[in-house]
């Protein structure tokens, strides 16, 4: 495999991991812009743009788009974060140059006002969706509540209330600030040409170049604050607990990740023998979310509404304990080994290496290889682990209910 990167005349950077032996090949746009990058009176019009992008250009409506795509044979979709959006695609390796071209023509929409109007509604109904999901909204509404007045703290979707009120000029005006080609990186990995690559983006891409779009990327310690809501339809309550992480440009990441599947992997977790084994809770997790220049912990539960307490103040004993005696060397290779399997089983994909290779760049602007990601993660120590445990202090969280 054979790393390549171009800066094209526009300021597009586009970044390439070559591997002749691959059967297929991927592309992504990954753009540097999500809901923290909004204001509360726009707040949602990142994931709306998403949408728009499928809407089509000048010359091509949404009906075309798909077709093009399905012709292709593409596996196709976008998906927006706190900090990213991602258009991004996986081919045979023949389909890979009609696929770049289609999404290098769609990184500069028409966003028409009559398709604008109409997504509205899609994305309300969207809303109200997850709203039904109390697994997601339950963690959407502790993401606010933890990082309070931080801008990691807005929700992706937005509200019914400023998707109501946003303009479509507001919508472009946002487009032409954030969707800049010094703000984008073009990522592809697999069996590709890459100077054949370059010449397709550079031909289709126009997107204009502005002064560079910047982001607040403070760290955040969290509120530690507590609410809950009821909802009569319920049969089940969901807690979700946020506790201080580290970035994704500290090198305790990979740290942080091994701590997060210590405690509450799926199987063989912490969480999972106190509280799944024993039928005390249905679910229960502990999750990594590293961020541009913060991060946090997210951990789930979901029980009867009488157990609520007894999940609580087990976790709460879980979390002391951690902090007072660490983690065992026992605990940390077998983290180390599932983390490893699941890393390299990803990557062995083109789609799978496509998002590495994205998300590596946009936070940190250097290459990684998956040999040095999989080094990083033997090197960490127990000691490591632990004096990270002591300085975060996972048991300090903010927390949010939704129950009958």
């Amino acid at each position: 495999m054979e790393f390549k990167e171009r800066i094209l005349d526009n300021s597009l950077r586009v970044i390439a991991e070559v591997n002749p032996a691959a059967k297929s090949a991927a592309v992504g746009y990954f753009v540097r812009t999500g809901s923290r990058d909004e204001t509360m009176d726009i707040n949602g019009v990142s994931h709306f743009l998403e949408h728009m992008l499928f809407k089509g250009t000048e010359t091509l409506d949404a009906l075309a788009v798909n077709a093009a795509f399905d012709n292709q044979g593409a596996q196709f979709n976008a998906f927006t974060s706190e900090e990213a959006t991602v258009y991004y695609a996986a081919v045979l390796p023949e389909c890979l140059e009609p696929v770049t071209d289609l999404w290098s023509q769609l990184m500069t929409p028409s966003l028409r006002d009559d398709d604008f109007n109409i997504e509205k509604n899609v994305i309300k109904e969207e809303i109200a969706m997850y709203q039904d999901m109390p697994s997601f909204d339950v963690m959407d509404r502790c993401r606010t509540l933890h990082f309070g007045e931080h801008p990691c703290g807005y929700s992706v979707l937005g509200s019914v209330e400023s998707i109501d009120a946003l303009t479509a000029e507001q919508m472009r005006d946002y487009f032409s600030r954030r969707y800049a080609p010094n703000n984008i990186v073009v990522s592809l990995a697999g069996q590709l040409d890459f100077d054949r690559m370059c010449q397709v983006i550079e031909q289709r891409y126009h997107g204009k170049g502005v002064d560079q779009p910047t982001r607040s990327r403070s760290h955040s310690k969290g509120t530690g604050d507590s609410q809950a809501l009821q909802q009569g339809h319920l049969v089940r309550s969901h807690l979700c607990l946020m506790s201080e992480g580290v970035s994704a440009q500290d090198p305790r990441r990979f740290a942080a990740t091994l701590l997060a599947s210590i405690v509450g992997d799926d199987t063989g977790s912490r969480y999972y023998w106190e509280l799944i084994d024993r039928a005390v809770a249905e679910a229960a997790s502990m999750q990594f979310g590293p961020m541009d220049g913060t991060g946090a912990y997210y951990h789930y539960f979901r029980c009867a509404p009488e157990r609520v307490d007894e999940v609580v103040g087990i976790v709460d004993r879980l979390l002391d304990e951690l902090t007072d005696k660490g983690v065992s060397e026992e605990e940390l290779s077998q983290a180390r080994n599932k983390t490893l399997s699941a890393l390299v089983i990803k990557n062995e994909l083109p789609m799978g290496r496509l998002l590495d290779l994205g998300f590596n760049w946009m936070y940190l602007q250097k290459y990684h290889s998956v040999a040095e990601d999989v080094a990083a993660v033997k090197a960490v120590t127990v000691d490591q682990v632990n004096e990270l445990i002591r300085e975060i202090k996972p048991g300090r969280y903010s927390r949010f209910v939704i129950g009958p």
